[in-house]
């Protein structure tokens, strides 16, 4: 996937910039920061932020060669 390489100011993205670059919407990523299965995330007082390092190593974490794998499964 080509994704644009950060600047050190924006290393962290905000829950709705994040959704955007998973392409999922924001209230996905909430969902998930709930029940679990999400990207890590960072609480800094009230905001929660996202670093690209987690969002890049989630969505390799969820690779997958075929649908027989065991991660498709998880992935859904």
């Amino acid at each position: 996937m080509n994704r644009p390489e950060p600047t050190p100011a924006g290393r962290y993205l905000t829950n709705e910039e994040a959704a955007a670059y998973l392409k999922l919407s924001p209230h996905t990523l909430n969902k998930r920061r709930v029940t679990g299965g999400g990207p890590r995330f960072h609480k800094l007082g009230s905001r929660v932020v996202y670093a690209i390092d987690d969002l890049e190593s989630w969505i390799e974490a969820r690779a997958c060669t075929t649908t027989s794998d065991p991660r498709y499964a998880k992935a859904r």
